[in-house]
């Protein structure tokens, strides 16, 4: 399977679709990127004068590429078009610098398990520069709904 054909299946769409490539993707990990548009939706409030990407959004583009792009890839047998169900299940970040608009960010996923459709990873996000953004550990059921 690709990486073009994971994001293919992605369940998400703009302007919630935060995955613009993976680079590396295997049965142990994938590492992927998004850059953050200097329009995107959130910067309007957040802050007035200091525009900065919200943690929630942070989370969401780890969880996105270092789950469920990772999950794609580990039930690539068995899904098809529309039938994956996906629900983070919990998650614990720590943040460490501010991503501004218009920034690339990188994301660093390994596998801890994958078991009983629950799949574990602990996850990394640098900045353009290689400095750690943020990292933490992010968990999700996946299950096609074939099965």
């Amino acid at each position: 399977m690709t990486s073009e054909q994971i994001i293919e299946k992605l369940p998400y769409q703009s302007p919630f679709l935060f995955v613009d490539e993976l680079s590396e993707v295997n049965e142990n990990g994938i590492k992927g990127y998004y850059t953050l548009k200097k329009d995107e939706y959130f910067y309007k409030g957040h802050f007035k004068e200091y525009p900065v990407t919200p943690g929630v959004i942070l989370t969401e583009i780890m969880a996105q590429i270092g789950v469920v792009c990772l999950g794609i890839y580990l039930f690539k047998e068995t899904i098809s078009e529309d039938t994956m169900g996906v629900a983070m299940s919990s998650n614990t970040i720590d943040f460490y610098k501010p991503v501004l608009p218009g920034e690339k960010v990188f994301v660093v996923s390994k596998k801890d398990y994958f078991r009983f459709n629950k799949l574990k990873c602990t996850i990394q996000m640098f900045n353009a520069e290689r400095k750690l953004v943020a990292k933490g550990s992010i968990s999700g059921m996946m299950k096609p709904v074939s099965l």
